[in-house]
């Protein structure tokens, strides 16, 4: 810890104390002026009402939609302050002494701040402004008078993290908008004057806080990132105090500037960690349009990085769809404004990034233009998707990412015999925690005609299970090596590392008849007798065939492994040491090194191996391949991965 966080820590920590006797918090000021610009000028209309009416319907009968996945009925309005998961109840103490990561005290606390974030407003707003049914308007007066009736700042979990206050803003906004801001019906009358007045109160105890509580140092991530986007738009939206466009003008500096720090110029996010990689790019996405509406766009390299962090999602992502699920993920968004289940993240940026950056290759992965990127861009922008080539490339946008250290293999991209295969030779994660990094050094995916056969398994949680999320974030949940049952990198707790494997690549090629990629790491050295994992990975195009050569370097007797993880809709078998896979209507057969032992493990839970998590707090069991041995200095293995199709 360097002087300058030692010094940072100590004033915030004078900071809470002074606040907690009461000096230092937000003072209360009347508003004056009127609601900034909205993001979009003309809201769309050409949108089916019916699944925002449903979702609606859904909100006032008291059920919230948890991290896209868990439909849980928690009354109207909920207990804000209670998990929704175990039901604990969190104290109403002064919330920047509250210790939320401790669950006997709030319970699991991603539940608990998952609900407070108020996605469920803007759905609200939205079926409003669609269908002009005042009770769901009604609806979000009742979300947000009920949250300041329970939430009294500055106390309880939801008065600590000031990501999460942000976010609360962000969502605030578009809601405010979309119900017509100043004019909003729910504002006529006395009683709505009192309305409005006390929503404001608590925006400016918002903006208020996340100016004083910045993350730095240890959570200078996308937190600050999410923290500097709730002060701009709240800042933007609400101009109604002195500090106002101190706050606005100061966010929108640093955001800029964390943007194009906390993302390579190659486009990988530095968290290494696609899930957060999209949240970036959302937030960005978010700020930007708020800028330009406000007439204080950001730089054109603000823009060019954008653009270059889809051309990894439409690199990376194969003919169906999917992206490896590297590093951290917790299903959260910014912002809910699509209620459709099939929506996806990533086809949605791209489908914004096809409008804003005029690519016709990232229409062609999008598909389609989504009820996201309508709401963000209007009607007209719709129309310009519609208009945009229909033709893509046959190839991705780039095949390497050297600064994220990423790497695209395959062939016949974009096709019903697409092979492609995504290789990891980055670093852990970024800054030193590299808290949503995984230890995953020459690891590598691979789907075939946009099937997923080999992938990384996930991140399943962050605070409950420990070892769960030990597991999900260590060596032998990916496809790589191990040595002598060591991960790779040496975490100290849940979003923790103290040593770092460094992996690099040695050497990347592609061509018409085979592609190469080489690298090593040294996560390894440490150990007693030092030992250096080296991987070659090369494509056979004529023979549908992938070869990986593991080597280790070292003087004395190590445990080797080697795990490969096949999703779940594979079925794994094994005879005479040769392993036959199949998914649909491809087949692989892999034959690992010939003097390594061979065995499929599913479901394994001393210890864990052989699970699959596609979705936050979700796992499954799936079939993992482990090859090991005993060995005694210097080896080498290979492997040998080959793929044929029904129709062959």
């Amino acid at each position: 810890m360097g002087y300058r966080e030692v010094i940072h820590r100590g004033r915030q920590s004078l900071r809470s104390r002074l606040e907690r006797a009461g000096i230092g918090l937000a003072a209360a000021v009347p508003p004056t002026g009127a609601t900034g610009a909205s993001w979009l000028k003309v809201f769309p209309v050409a949108l089916d009402s019916a699944p925002y009416r449903e979702a609606a319907e859904r909100t006032l009968g008291g059920h919230f939609l948890l991290f896209g996945a868990h439909d849980v009925a928690l009354g109207f309005p909920p207990k804000w302050n209670a998990d929704p998961k175990t039901g604990k109840q969190a104290p109403l103490t002064f919330g920047k002494a509250l210790n939320y990561r401790d669950d006997r005290i709030v319970g699991d606390i991603k539940y608990l701040w998952e609900i407070n974030r108020h996605l469920e407003i803007v759905g609200l707003a939205q079926a409003w402004y669609l269908t002009g049914d005042l009770r769901y308007a009604h609806g979000c007066q009742i979300l947000v008078e009920s949250w300041i009736e329970q939430c009294p700042y500055p106390h309880g979990p939801n008065w600590t993290s000031s990501l999460e206050l942000a976010l609360r803003m962000v969502n605030w906004s578009y809601a405010w908008h979309l119900l017509g801001a100043d004019n909003s019906p729910l504002f006529s009358g006395d009683s709505g004057e009192r309305f409005k007045l006390r929503w404001l109160a608590a925006v400016r105890q918002h903006c208020h806080f996340i100016a004083r509580h910045l993350s730095r140092y240890s959570s200078a991530n996308n937190h600050l990132l999410g923290e500097l986007l709730g002060l701009f738009i709240g800042a933007k939206t609400w101009p109604f105090w002195p500090e106002s466009t101190r706050w606005s003008q100061a966010a929108r500096l640093e955001f800029e500037a964390q943007a194009l720090l906390q993302n390579g110029e190659d486009g990988v996010n530095k968290e290494q960690a696609i899930w957060y990689h999209h949240e970036v790019a959302d937030m960005m996405l978010h700020a930007g349009l708020t800028a330009r509406a406000h007439g204080c766009d950001f730089g054109p390299a603000f823009w060019s990085r954008l653009e270059a962090m889809l051309e990894y999602i439409a690199s990376s992502m194969d003919a169906g769809g999917h992206l490896p699920l590297v590093g951290d993920s917790d299903d959260a968004v910014i912002v809910r404004f699509s209620p459709r289940r099939d929506f996806c993240v990533y086809q949605s940026l791209l489908a914004s990034g096809a409008v804003l950056f005029r690519r016709a290759e990232f229409k062609a992965k999008a598909k389609a233009f989504d009820d996201k990127s309508r709401w963000l861009l209007g009607d007209a922008a719709a129309a310009q998707f519609s208009e945009t080539p229909q033709h893509g490339s046959s190839q991705p946008p780039k095949r390497a990412f050297e600064i994220g250290g990423y790497y695209v293999l395959g062939g016949e991209f974009e096709t019903a015999r697409e092979v492609r295969v995504v290789a990891d030779a980055g670093p852990l994660g970024y800054l030193s925690l590299a808290a949503h990094g995984h230890a995953d050094a020459l690891s590598f995916t691979l789907s075939v005609a946009g099937i997923q056969m080999l992938v990384d398994p996930g991140t399943y949680c962050y605070h409950s299970e420990q070892g769960w999320r030990a597991y999900f974030r260590g060596t032998s949940a990916h496809n790589t090596l191990r040595v002598d049952r060591e991960d790779q990198s040496v975490f100290a707790g849940n979003f923790l590392w103290l040593r770092h494997a460094n992996a690099r690549c040695t050497s990347f090629e592609t061509g018409p008849y085979s592609d190469r990629f080489s690298g090593e790491h040294d996560g390894y050295m440490r150990l007693e007798d030092p030992v250096k994992h080296s991987r070659e990975i090369t494509y056979d195009h004529s023979r549908c065939a992938l070869k990986i050569v593991d080597s280790i370097a070292c003087q004395s007797a190590h445990y080797v492994e080697i795990f490969w993880h096949f999703a779940p809709g594979c079925t794994v078998t094994l005879q005479d040491g040769v392993v036959t896979v199949r998914n649909a209507a491809i087949t692989l057969q892999l034959r690992c090194p010939a003097d390594l032992g061979v065995r499929i493990v599913r479901g394994g839970e001393a210890p864990y191996l052989g699970w699959v998590s596609q979705q936050f707090d979700k796992k499954v069991p799936a079939s993992t391949v482990v090859a090991s041995r005993q060995t005694n200095g210097n080896w080498r293995g290979e492997s040998e991965i080959t793929i044929s199709f029904a129709d062959a």
